[in-house]
C-alpha cells in the first residue's frame, strides 16, 4: 500500500477541475486523539485574563490587533465574538469560547508538529507539484456550539500571498463536519476565475485592497465529512462555513502551504517572517 498522501492521477485531475478534494480517513483515530487531547491540556492551562482577543472574519480589520500579529509565530487564543455578554464577561466555560488557536502550532507544539511536518503530508504536497513546501501557518478550529462564527466567503491566497500564487489549505476534520455544525461549504471550479483580492498589511493596520464581491449562496455546496478526512483546498477557490447553530463542536486542524521554490514570499502579507520556516522534504530528497 502506498503513503496516503500521495494522489492518483484521478485524484489531481479532480482537485485541478473541482478546486478541492476530499481524502478519507487521512488521519487515524490515534493521531486525533492525541491532537485533541493535546488542545485540551493548552485550553486548561490558558488564562483567559492575560487576552481578551477576538476572532472574526466579518470584523477582520477592526479588530486586528499586535496580538493577532504576534501569533504569527506564537500559540495564541482568539475568542468568539459572542462568547462575550454586555459586561465584558465570559457567558460560558473557556473551553467553550474558543473561536481558534494558532498560528505556528505546526513549529512549536510536538503533537501538531508530528502530524504537520509528517511524510503524508510532504508527499501529498509533491503530488500537487511543489518543490520546496513550507507550512506557513496552522490552526486548531472550535466551531464551538451555538455560538461557532460564520466565515465568510474567501480565498487563502488573499491572505497568504507568493508570486507566482502557490497557497494550499489543508483541513482535516477532528470531528464529522455537517451542514448542522458548520461544515466548508465551496463554488466548485471558482478557482479558475483567479484571485479576488488581497490582505494586505500596511504601516496603519491591515486591510483589503479591493471590496468584497456578492456571491450567490445557491453555487456553494456542501463538504460534509467524517472526522479523519481531509479536505484539499485550492489557494484561489471560494469557500466558507456558516455559524454553528447546533449542540455539537466541529473541531478541526487547518494547515497552510506554500512553496519556496521559485517563489517569493510577498512582503505586505499580514505574516512578516524574518526567517523562512524549514522547508519539507519528501524522503530520499535533499
Amino acid at each position: 500500500m502506498g503513503i496516503v498522501g500521495n494522489l492518483s492521477p484521478q485524484q489531481r485531475q479532480s482537485f485541478d477541475s473541482h478546486g478541492f478534494l476530499v481524502i478519507e480517513s487521512f488521519a487515524s483515530p490515534a493521531e486525533i486523539e492525541a491532537m485533541r487531547k493535546r488542545m485540551d491540556g493548552m485550553l486548561q492551562a490558558f488564562d483567559p485574563t492575560t487576552t481578551a482577543s477576538i476572532f472574526s472574519t466579518k470584523n477582520q480589520v477592526k479588530l486586528t490587533s499586535e496580538y493577532f500579529y504576534e501569533s504569527a509565530e506564537n500559540i495564541s487564543f482568539f475568542f468568539e465574538e459572542k462568547a462575550f455578554d454586555d459586561n465584558g464577561n465570559l457567558k460560558q466555560p473557556k473551553e467553550l469560547s474558543i473561536n481558534k488557536v494558532g498560528h505556528a502550532l505546526h513549529e512549536i507544539d510536538p503533537v501538531f508538529k508530528e502530524f504537520s511536518c509528517s511524510e503524508k503530508v510532504s508527499s501529498l504536497l509533491f503530488s500537487l507539484g511543489y518543490k520546496k513546501p513550507v507550512i506557513i501557518q496552522s490552526m486548531y478550529i472550535f466551531k464551538q456550539p451555538g455560538i461557532g462564527g460564520e466565515v465568510t466567503p474567501h480565498q487563502d491566497n488573499s491572505f497568504l500571498y507568493t508570486e507566482p500564487k502557490t497557497c494550499t489549505g489543508l483541513w482535516l476534520a477532528l470531528e464529522d463536519a455537517t451542514v448542522v455544525n458548520g461544515c466548508l461549504w465551496a463554488i466548485p471550479e471558482s478557482q479558475k476565475n483567479g484571485l479576488v483580492r488581497r490582505f494586505i498589511r500596511g504601516d496603519d493596520g491591515v486591510y483589503f485592497d479591493r471590496p468584497s464581491l456578492s456571491y450567490d449562496q445557491k453555487d456553494f455546496v456542501p463538504i460534509e465529512v467524517k472526522a479523519g478526512s481531509l479536505v484539499v483546498i485550492h489557494g484561489d477557490l471560494i469557500h466558507q462555513s456558516f455559524e454553528n447553530q447546533s449542540s455539537n463542536s466541529r473541531h478541526a486542524y487547518s494547515l497552510h502551504a506554500v512553496d519556496t521554490d521559485g517563489c517569493k514570499w510577498a512582503e505586505d502579507n499580514w505574516i512578516r517572517r524574518k526567517v523562512e520556516p524549514e522547508p519539507l522534504y519528501s524522503s530520499g530528497q535533499t
